[in-house]
C-alpha cells in the first residue's frame, strides 16, 4: 500500500568507514562515459593525445566547486547555522549552471596555456557534457530531489513509467512530477541533435552554442514545473533567468562571430596541431645554441 512505500537507498556501497552514494557515483559515471566519447572524437579532430584527460583533471573539480558555490550562494539560509554542511555534497545541491561556468572558465585558461582553440575544444566536448547531464540527473532521482509539483499516482502510471520510478516519486505522502526524467530525456534528444550537427559541419563554436540554446530552452520550461528552485531577489527563478540570458547571448555570439570573421573555420576542417607556448620557448632556446 501507499503507506509502505520505501524510497531507494541513496547509499550505493558501504565498506567500513567508506560510504559511496549513488549521487556521486552517477555523476562520476556520467563524466567518465562522456570523457570516453569525447576523447575518441578528439583523436579524429587532431587534438593532442590525452589532452582531454589532462583537461578533465582540472575541469571536473572546477565544475564541482562551481556547482556547489552557485547552489550555496542562492541557498545560504540552509547553511548559515551549520556552514560545515557546505562540504556535504553527497546530500545533493549541485547546480548545473555553476558547474558549467566553472568548467568553461577552466577550459578557457587551459586552451590559452596549451595554444589550442577554445571553441574547438568546447565543440568536441558538447556531447560529453550532455552525457554527463543525462546520467547525472539520475543521481538527483536517487536523492529524491529535482522534482516538480504534486500529481496523482494515476498520472504517473499513464506515463507508462516503471514502478521503481513511480515509487521514488512518492515523497512526504504525495507523488510529484519526475522533472529529473524530463530533463534527462530532453538531453538525450539534444545529444542526437548535436551528433547530427557534427555532420552538418557548422562553424567552430556553433555546436557548443547550439547545445547552450537547446539545453536552456528545455531548462526554462522544466524549471517552471519544479518546486525545488533557486531564486533571484526572492522572486525570479534563477535557472529561468540564466536560460533566457544564455539563449539570447548564444544567438548574438553566433551572428557576431560570423559577421566579424571569427567563425571562418568549420568543425570538420583539418587543422595542424598548434604548439604550446612552452614548446615554442624551448625551440627558441635550441636555436640560440
Amino acid at each position: 500500500m501507499i503507506g509502505t512505500i520505501e524510497p531507494l537507498n541513496p547509499i550505493a556501497i558501504e565498506l567500513g568507514p567508506l560510504t559511496i552514494y549513488w549521487y556521486g557515483l552517477l555523476i562520476g559515471l556520467g563524466a567518465f562515459i562522456g570523457y570516453l566519447v569525447v576523447n575518441q572524437e578528439a583523436k579524429k579532430r587532431g587534438l593532442p593525445k590525452d589532452m582531454f584527460a589532462d583537461l578533465l583533471l582540472f575541469a571536473l573539480p572546477a565544475a564541482i566547486v562551481g556547482a556547489r558555490l552557485y547552489y550555496v550562494i542562492f541557498r545560504w539560509e540552509q547553511f548559515a547555522d551549520d556552514p560545515v554542511r557546505v562540504f556535504a555534497i553527497w546530500e545533493g545541491g549541485l547546480a548545473i549552471h555553476g558547474g558549467l561556468i566553472g568548467a568553461f572558465l577552466t577550459t578557457y585558461i587551459f586552451a590559452k596555456k596549451r595554444g589550442l582553440s577554445f571553441w574547438k575544444i568546447l565543440d568536441i566536448a558538447a556531447p560529453g557534457i550532455l552525457i554527463g547531464q543525462i546520467v547525472g540527473r539520475w543521481g538527483n532521482f536517487m536523492n529524491q530531489e529535482v522534482y516538480g509539483g504534486e500529481v496523482s499516482r494515476q498520472f504517473l502510471e499513464n506515463m507508462m513509467l516503471p514502478e521503481f520510478i513511480i515509487n521514488q516519486m512518492y515523497i512526504n505522502g504525495a507523488y510529484y512530477h519526475p522533472t529529473f526524467l524530463y530533463e534527462s530525456i530532453w538531453n538525450i534528444i539534444g545529444l542526437v541533435i548535436i551528433l547530427y550537427l557534427r555532420r552538418v559541419n557548422l562553424r567552430q563554436g556553433e555546436i557548443i552554442l547550439a547545445y547552450a540554446i537547446w539545453y536552456s530552452i528545455g531548462r526554462f520550461f522544466i524549471e517552471g514545473i519544479r518546486t525545488d528552485y533557486l531564486l533571484i531577489f526572492g522572486v525570479l527563478k534563477t535557472a529561468q533567468v540564466v536560460s533566457v540570458i544564455t539563449i539570447i547571448g548564444a544567438i548574438i555570439l553566433i551572428i557576431y562571430r560570423r559577421k566579424s570573421g571569427l567563425a571562418d573555420k568549420r568543425y570538420l576542417d583539418e587543422e595542424a596541431p598548434q604548439k604550446s607556448p612552452a614548446n615554442k620557448t624551448k625551440k627558441k632556446k635550441k636555436k640560440k645554441k
